[in-house]
């Protein structure tokens, strides 16, 4: 599943990015990587943009950025 199917308060853990390069190396240099465990902090009510926590920070991402981030889900 991808990280956008992901509800508030739900975790998942990045098994790999399926972005163009330049989007995936930004996102890989703001620490999405694989293995790395992403929680749903919040969602804006069209679902853009999307809040997360990774490595103990916050990032907003766009829809079609967390698109591309493919993740199984975690408890």
């Amino acid at each position: 599943m991808n990280l956008s199917e992901l509800k508030k308060g739900q975790a998942g853990r990045v098994l790999r990015i399926e972005a163009v390069p330049a989007l995936r190396k930004r996102l890989i240099d703001m620490g999405v990587l694989a293995g790395e465990v992403i929680r749903v902090e919040g969602v804006a009510p069209f679902g853009d943009p999307m809040e997360v926590l990774v490595r103990n920070y916050r990032l907003s991402l766009r829809k079609h950025e967390v698109e591309g981030i493919l993740v199984e889900e975690v408890q």
